[in-house]
């Protein structure tokens, strides 16, 4: 498993976990409450330049565009590891 900062872009991933952090005690919350859940499908559209952050990304039709702290707490999977 990886993190959703690490993640391809174009390539399809699945939500293994949601997790808050010492940084963003709310993420975990906030994030599920925006459909951010395990098991949702999640594509990586672009990274904006310059320094990575916000990450646009796309579950189901809905983009958003998320800070890369709140990336590093979503962790996903590859498409190809599921069975």
């Amino acid at each position: 498993m990886a993190l959703l900062q690490l993640a391809r872009i174009g390539q399809s991933y699945r939500i293994a976990a949601v997790h808050h952090s010492a940084d963003m005690p709310d993420c975990e919350r906030q994030l599920n409450e925006l459909g951010f859940m395990p098991g949702e499908q999640i594509v990586l559209l672009r990274r904006t330049m310059p320094g990575a952050d916000p990450l646009v990304v796309r579950i189901g039709s809905s983009t958003f565009a998320l800070r890369a702290a709140e990336a590093a707490c979503i962790e996903i999977s590859p498409e190809s590891d599921r069975v």
